[in-house]
């Protein structure tokens, strides 16, 4: 029978640098969890394109936004804006950029275990 745990994105099991932005990732049930800060000026395709070296960001997302406002673009141009207290579905193939001054954190609960990290 599982057991109760607690854990902490304060104690992650690992920190992922994600150009000037950075994933606090914590594994805890099953689940790789992501605590997401991305600071003003933050872009996915000048930020994290040279770690992954792909086109566009290949990690597909279900994440809960807590602060700041993302926009994304998919590769066939269909393009959002994300702000606090969204929850979001993003499939693979698209850019992401930080809008506005504030920084952007968000959960992210499907990506995680790979997201920022070399291909």
């Amino acid at each position: 029978m599982p057991t109760m745990e607690k854990r902490s994105f304060d104690s992650p099991d690992e920190v992922r640098p994600a150009g000037s932005g950075e994933a606090r990732v914590v594994n805890l049930g099953g689940v790789t969890w992501g605590k997401v800060t991305l600071p003003a000026g933050w872009k996915w395709s000048k930020d994290v394109k040279p770690i992954t070296k792909t086109d566009s960001c290949q990690a597909p997302h279900m994440l809960y936004m807590v602060a700041g406002r993302l926009h994304v673009v998919m590769d066939d141009s269909t393009q959002e804006e994300f702000g606090p207290g969204d929850i979001a579905l993003v499939p693979p193939g698209h850019d992401a950029w930080v809008v506005g001054n504030e920084p952007v954190v968000n959960i992210d609960v499907s990506s995680a275990g790979i997201w920022a990290k070399p291909s």
